[in-house]
């Protein structure tokens, strides 16, 4: 396989890092709306150091990851993987971002595996592509087991749900994730180790040193200021806290809801014609589903409304829900007639919206205008981009083609990306 040539100052020129995760508990899941997750936060603070935004790929087969990151489809497999002379031949590897062992999960009700030779006759599930199955491998032939080792496409959160509801009964499974596990569930036992701890770390493309080198150093700076440490905690070693996330309806891992008012939002966006995740990320961007958010502006309620948006669109109590949902929808209704001629297609003009809804549609519009004077496609949302954020410079914000002055437009285009980014994680992670 010959990787797809796109290096460190290339990534930066695009002006985003595009990383593959799992979605399990020590990964990357959705919690209450906020993305979360240990992974996460390491590949978020990575991506502001290297000055870029950060794309999550979900993906749970192994194969997979390894053939989207030599086609340039993605730039790190950040799922934890040991080095080994095979993955070596596809990718190059970071320096260690911690140590993982390998142990057996079996449901405590059962005869107990103690030792390798109870292993006899028995049938073993692992994740597709994983390194466990080689352990397991390792194992069977030494001891001339008759063992079966059935490698299935799922995650290992999965395969560990499957023992706990007595679909299978044996999984090998990373040690960090079988001790939080052990602690959600008092039935597993993770007591048999396969392999002991060893380093693990993320996979780069092998033409792509620049990257490596900057992955290596930030690594190196996280751990000497113990950045890295306090993460794990958070993650690993604080388990009543990770016991809620991972076991709450509204966690993407256990559950299948964003917020307490995910029936409303389905109702506002059937009227909008949106994805309800589209909405339900709009909202959690402007209140994180707090009915009493108020802003130092004045904004109130879910969707954050002015009070002469609240007067226009005949909310009369913000803090109610249902009343301020409804004038939010109302409002974004109007923009979508106000830029639906100008804006055919449906996508750019959610982005339109969406930019119009933080910063005014004035000042998006003087943008579009921009955009038609200089010769650009004013329906296409990056054009448009382009000028609203210009209009915090002089040049622009006083041509004559303006007619609402100056505007921090790059904060408002930094606002659809960030909605828009949380959108794919909802869509990606909760069924519609």
């Amino acid at each position: 396989m010959n990787p797809t040539p796109f290096d460190l100052s290339q990534i930066q020129r695009r002006g985003y890092i595009r990383a593959i995760v799992d979605n399990t508990s020590t990964s990357f899941y959705v919690y209450r709306g906020r993305r979360m997750g240990y992974e996460f936060e390491l590949l978020r603070n990575l991506a502001a150091d290297l000055g870029v935004q950060l794309h999550l790929i979900i993906e749970s087969d192994l194969e997979k990851a390894f053939r989207l990151l030599n086609k340039g489809q993605a730039d790190i497999v950040a799922i934890n993987l040991e080095i080994n002379e095979e993955r070596l031949q596809y990718a190059n590897f970071t320096l260690p971002t911690r140590q993982i062992g390998t142990l057996l999960l079996q449901k405590k009700s059962r005869n107990k595996i103690e030792s390798f030779h109870d292993l006899e006759g028995k049938t073993v599930h692992v994740r597709k592509g994983a390194i466990h199955k080689q352990y397991l491998d390792t194992i069977k032939d030494s001891l001339e087991l008759n063992m079966e080792i059935m490698e299935v496409e799922l995650d290992q959160e999965s395969l560990i749900q499957q023992v706990i509801q007595d679909e299978i009964t044996l999984t090998v499974t990373d040690s960090d994730l079988a001790l939080v596990n052990a602690t959600y569930y008092d039935e597993i036992d993770v007591s048999m180790v396969i392999s002991e701890a060893s380093p693990v770390g993320w996979a780069v493309r092998t033409n792509a040193p620049r990257l490596l080198d900057a992955i290596n150093e930030w690594i190196e700076q996280k751990n000497e200021s113990s950045y890295i440490d306090i993460l794990f905690q958070k993650y690993f070693l604080n388990k009543k806290n990770s016991y809620f996330r991972s076991n709450s309806a509204f966690s993407s891992i256990s559950g299948n809801r964003i917020s307490e008012f995910d029936d409303l939002i389905r109702r506002g966006a059937e009227e909008l014609g949106w994805d309800w995740r589209l909405l339900a990320s709009l909202v959690y961007k402007e209140s994180r589903f707090d009915t009493a958010a108020t802003s130092y502006a004045g904004a109130v309620g879910l969707l954050q409304l002015m009070p002469v948006t609240l007067e226009r669109f005949g909310v009369e109590n913000p803090n109610d829900p249902y009343e301020s949902l409804l004038g939010g929808v109302n409002f974004l209704k109007y923009l979508d007639r106000f830029w639906r001629e100008r804006v055919p297609e449906t996508n750019d003009r959610i982005h339109f919206i969406l930019a119009s809804y933080n910063v005014g549609h004035g000042h998006v519009e003087d943008a579009w205008r921009l955009a038609l004077k200089f010769g650009k496609n004013p329906q296409s949302w990056e054009n448009v981009a382009y000028f609203l954020e210009r209009k915090s410079q002089p040049e622009f914000y006083r041509d004559p083609v303006v007619k609402n002055g100056y505007a921090k437009g790059k904060v408002a285009v930094n606002y659809v990306r960030d909605v828009v980014n949380l959108y794919e994680s909802y869509r990606v992670l909760v069924q519609p």
